[in-house]
């Protein structure tokens, strides 16, 4: 299962901050605009305690939990989407997401520039999503130029997907995101295929600052609630300088810095899941592991995520909850109990299933 989130934002937001934070995967962070050119690509654990409850229940040796893939892009700046800074190169790297963590700036500090100079949360997060929205009008516009031949031929597939198209235009020339369209199953495949940069989930990462000046951010919470998005807040600084610390030595640093919450741990579960993603696990004294697979998964779908064959070959499926098998004592008690499921091809996986594939 490959999907990704990138990370986006204007220069100097701690966009990169964040990301070795995230994969302890030194990319360069300097204070200057463009200092990424190239996106990096880490891969991040999902924390999830029901993983290392399992693990030690089964005494495994190894213990494997799901993963996301985070992609570090070059900042954003006004005017990416006719060329300004690194604008075709930096949306490029955004259509080949799937999803996109907006890091928004929401404190002062001198020592660090920002690119327009006084802060505002609100500006800044309008200026990125103007830039989506103006290069998917591009997109949009050239779709409809190449399509008007077909329409006047009568095309009826090209009639409904060009009547899409006339909604998407009319959203976005009004300044909105093209996530916000209503659009029924058939309109959105075509919405899907048209690739758009508006189109994608958003999470908005607030960086904070310890020791720096907050920013109101009232005006921009609003935004985002009113959007239906959802955001998430983080110290990328701390976060960073804590993911080369020992467990212990993390407490104690937090509790010295006043940092009590983890912003870190919770950008990843909530990009986990805005990307549409759940985890079932496998456990046993060699390996628990936890799979990611898509929401709604059948049972040989979910079974891919370990080995493509398991979809063509798969037979049944033993399944239990995997609060049910702990509470139980043993996998042979939960069996005992008739808490062990037999499965078949049309069982739909649920978010913390235990399941033992049979092929």
């Amino acid at each position: 299962m490959s999907l990704s989130i990138g990370i986006v934002g204007l220069p100097n937001v701690g966009k990169s901050t964040l990301f070795n934070a995230l994969t302890q995967k030194s990319v360069p962070a300097e204070n200057y605009p463009f200092c990424t050119i190239d996106p990096s690509v880490g891969i991040v654990s999902v924390p999830d305690p029901r993983l290392t409850k399992l693990s030690e229940f089964s005494k495994s040796s190894k213990t494997i939990p799901a993963a996301i893939e985070f992609v570090d892009i070059a900042g954003l700046v006004k005017g990416a989407s006719e060329g300004e800074g690194l604008g075709n190169k930096f949306l490029s790297h955004i259509r080949e997401v799937d999803a996109i963590a907006e890091v928004v700036r929401v404190f002062n500090d001198g020592n660090i520039t920002h690119v327009a100079g006084d802060i505002n949360p609100l500006n800044d997060v309008e200026v990125i999503n103007l830039e989506l929205i103006l290069a998917d009008m591009q997109t949009v516009s050239k779709r409809i130029g190449n399509l008007g031949r077909e329409v006047k031929r009568g095309d009826k597939l090209a009639v409904a997907e060009m009547a899409v198209l006339e909604k998407i235009i009319k959203v976005l020339e009004a300044g909105q995101l093209a996530s916000s369209i209503s659009l029924t199953d058939n309109e959105r495949d075509i919405l899907k295929s048209l690739h758009l940069l508006s189109a994608k989930p958003i999470l908005y990462v607030l960086n904070k600052k310890s020791g720096g000046a907050p920013v109101d951010t009232t005006e921009l919470i609003n935004f985002i609630k009113n959007s239906g998005a959802q955001y998430v807040e983080v110290d990328a600084g701390i976060e960073r300088e804590l993911s080369e610390l020992g467990a212990e030595d993390k407490k104690t640093f937090r509790a010295e810095l006043g940092a009590d919450d983890d912003g870190v741990n919770d950008l990843i579960r909530t990009s986990y899941t805005l990307l549409g993603l759940m985890t079932y696990f496998t456990t046993g004294e060699d390996e628990t592991r936890g799979w990611t697979i898509p929401l709604g998964s059948t049972a040989p779908e979910a079974g891919t995520a370990i080995h493509t064959d398991f979809k063509d070959k798969f037979i049944r499926a033993e399944v239990v909850a995997w609060d049910k098998l702990l509470g139980a004592g043993s996998y042979a008690a939960a069996r005992e109990k008739g808490l062990v499921r037999t499965e078949g091809k049309e069982y739909i996986v649920k978010d913390g299933d235990v399941i033992e594939f049979r092929i």
